[in-house]
This record gives C-alpha cells, structure tokens and sequence, in this order.
C-alpha cells in the first residue's frame, strides 16, 4: 500500500501555472487546481486540505479575499501567496492576515516552491500536535515493547501482521496493560507513520465535549466556541487516531462513529459541510463488549466494524517475564528523570517483585519503582521499599496509602533525622543535590535558623 499523500489546493488563474505548481508538487503531495476563488471555496467547502496556494490578482475573488475567507473557516488551513514580483506591500498585507508565508512570481526555483512547502506543512503539523491535550502524550512506557514473555511475541506478531494494512484494530485487555504501546507500534510500522498520531481518552470526557473534540466545531456553535476548531479525526488525517476505552461511549455518539468509520466523512458540530477524511482508526477497551452489547449498551454494528483484527493483550501476571526487564528499564529511566544515583535491585526485593501479581499491570510496576526509588535510602532497592500488598496481610501496606508527596517528605526526613541534621550528608545519601534537599526543607518549614 503506497503512503497517505499530504493534499494541497492550487488556486491560479493562469492554466501555464497551475500546471507549473502541479508539475513541480505532485510527485510528493496529492495536488488539487482551481482556475478562480469561487471554485476554490466550493472545493474547501467539500474537503480539508493541508496547505493552500494561492495566486493574489484574480479575477472576483482575489487571492487577499480568499486569504480571508479561510481564516475565518478554517484558520488551522496554512496559505502560500504568490504575489507579482516587486510587490512587498502586497507581501506583507498577506502575512498579516495570516499567510503563513509569500513567493513573488515568477518562482526562482521548484527547489525553492518545495523547501517553503515543507517547511509549512512541517509547520501546521507540530501545530497539531501541540493541540492535544498533554495527557494524552507518550506514556513513559517503553519506547517499543518489552517482549520476553511468549504472549507478548505473540502480540507484536499480530502487531506487525496489520501493521501495514488499513485494517481497524481493536486492542482489549486489563487497564494498565499497555495498549496505548501497542498502537503506538502499529503506527510506527505502518505506511502512516510519517503522519499524526493522535490518541483520545473516551472515558475522560462527558459525551457533548467528546463529540467536539473528536468532530470539531464551527464557530457559534455553542456559548463559547469563539472560532472554528479542528477535531481529531482531522488532526489525525494521513495517520493514526487512538480511540481509548471505546467501551465508554455512549450510544448516540457511537452511531456517529459508525458513520465516520462507514463513509470517511463527517460533520463539525454545528456545520453543515461533509469534511472527508483518511484515518486509520486503533480503538481499545478494558471491558467486555460482547457482553455490553448483550446489555444494549454498546451497539453490535460497531463493534463488528471495530473488532475486524482483535489483539489481546494479557496481565502483567501472565507473563512474568516481562516484569523484572520492565522493572529495570523504569529504574533505568525515573532515575535519569529524577536525577538520582544508579540503583541496583537488592535479591529479595527481586523475588518480592516476581512473586507479586501487580492487579494495576505496567502502570502500577511504574508507579512503584518510582516510589521504591523515593523510599530507598541506600544503593539498593530493599523489600521494604516496595509498595506492594503482602499476600500474608490481605491488606494494603500504609506505604501504598501514602502518596509520592507524603513518601517523598518521610524519605527526606528520615534521613534528615539520621544524619543528625547534616544537609550534605543528607543529599549524598538520598541521591539528589544539595540544592533541591534544601527546596524540601524549606517546603516542610525547616528552615535555617
């Protein structure tokens, strides 16, 4: 399957060049002409694109007003102006309605007409990208898949197997399991993978801000939606959209999605025109949807349009092999993030993670080598740094009660009381400078007399 092209719209009344722009553009980008403003309205009006050029002196509808018109539509849009050669007021009226930048006619070059192209569609995707919400960047799991264990050579089997293909995937399993990993993988092994990756929690939305982040709006179309927005299904154009707990949705918005994933197409809220789209849609769910559709909570039409190559992906529990590589590997990196000491992992603390079953999968082993590294007042992760419930209790430590915060704070002043109140000793012990162990301090009011 050949990569998904970037579209751009020529807008050029001259027939010479418009075919000068295609020639030069469309052995790397899908090239779409318009020979006038009109004609070029009613294309943007039936599709997306990712960049516009422009010429400025039309006839009716001058570049400039075009220029206008979609900044007030879609203001996301990028546009290129061609103005005549000499005319820098032109140039720069442009820029300051919004034009992302300006070639002066005749072009010098095709190499130039590419490099100020690329730098713009490089451009609109990193501002994109920045539009999703920081929750919803890359987990700090690994940046590909620790696979020891027999099950998950098997999902990253299947993983690649699709990986290449349209075909919609839907992860299952446990929450914590790594999903997100997954479809972090498909993507980077696809023919996508030079587009957006753009992932979406349904579970963290109520259903009306859900369908405008995943559809967009229209400007007006609710008290405070000031300008027009982009959802995601059109941030993620040319790649992946990550669909996560799928299961939550509710149904009106369900037939919605069925809809999108059916024809391609869809509607801001609060629009009117048909948007067409090209996305590889990778949902995922910790809930059993062949139950829920026996409860007629989740619709049977989408989950066959969803469930087409279904990976699983087992517990953490299951494939204990995997534990102490990812153990490792997340010492390895909090330690680098914190700015800590190396640390090894005692023998027995080793057994004591082994033998736990970890109900909370790769997000709690995270989470508890960080906290074991907070804890830890030596060169060794010790047993009794690990915030892990003991089979012999049927209880949670307090240790697992008490928040990073609360750890940290009992950390520092444990080894604070140690030391007999030396601060250098203190940090040496704790692994951190000497600067951030006086920050804490002062925080907990111990203050320098």
């Amino acid at each position: 399957m050949s990569r998904v092209l970037r579209s751009i719209l020529v807008v050029d009344d001259e027939p010479a060049q418009r075919q000068l722009l295609r020639a030069t553009l469309e052995k790397t980008y899908s090239v779409v002409s318009a020979s006038n403003g009109e004609l070029a309205k009613q294309l943007l009006k039936s599709r997306s694109f990712d960049l516009v050029i422009t010429d400025q002196k039309m006839p009716g509808i001058s570049g400039i007003d075009l220029l206008r018109w979609i900044k007030e539509k879609t203001p996301e849009t990028p546009v290129i102006v061609l103005t005549a050669y000499g005319k820098i007021d032109t140039a720069v009226e442009a820029v300051k309605l919004g034009a992302e930048d300006y070639l002066t006619k005749p072009v010098a070059s095709p190499e130039e007409l590419r490099l100020t192209v690329a730098r713009c569609l490089r451009e609109r995707t990193f501002i994109a990208r920045e539009a999703i919400h920081e929750e919803e960047q890359e987990a700090e799991f690994p940046s590909d898949i620790i696979a020891h264990s027999r099950e998950m050579r098997q999902v990253l089997k299947l993983a690649s197997q699709v990986a290449p293909q349209p075909t919609t995937v839907l992860l299952t399993g446990e929450s914590g399991t790594g999903k997100e990993v997954v479809a972090r993988f498909i993507h980077r092994r696809s023919d996508r993978s030079d587009g957006p990756f753009v992932a979406i929690n349904c579970a963290a939305l109520t259903e009306t801000l859900l369908e405008s982040e995943l559809f967009g709006h229209e400007k007006g179309a609710f008290t405070g939606a000031t300008q027009a927005k982009q959802g995601r299904f059109e941030l993620a154009h040319g790649g992946t959209l990550f669909l996560d707990e799928i299961g939550e949705m509710g149904k009106d918005l369900q037939t919605k999605l069925l809809r999108v994933l059916q024809e391609r197409q869809f509607e801001r809220v609060g629009g009117t025109r048909a948007i067409v789209v090209d996305v590889r849609v990778i949902a995922a769910t910790n809930k059993d949807l062949e139950k829920a559709m026996a409860e007629h909570s989740f619709r049977d039409d989408l989950y066959y349009r969803l469930n087409v190559f279904p990976i699983h992906i087992a517990p953490l529990c299951d494939r204990r092999e995997d534990i102490m590589p990812m153990s490792l590997h997340f010492l390895e990196k909090i330690s680098k993030r914190m700015g800590l000491n190396p640390k090894q992992v005692s023998p027995d603390a080793k057994k004591a993670i082994l033998s736990y079953d970890w109900p909370g999968n790769v997000r709690e082993l995270q989470n508890a080598i960080e906290r074991s590294l907070i804890l830890s007042s030596t060169a060794e992760i010790e047993v009794e740094d690990l915030p892990l419930r003991h089979p012999s209790d049927g209880q949670k430590s307090g240790k697992l009660n008490l928040t990073l915060a609360e750890m940290e704070k009992t950390a520092i002043l444990d080894s604070f009381e140690r030391n007999d109140g030396d601060r250098q000793a203190t940090a040496e012990e704790l692994g951190i400078s000497l600067r951030t162990l006086q920050y804490r301090l002062k925080e907990y009011g111990l203050t320098r007399p």
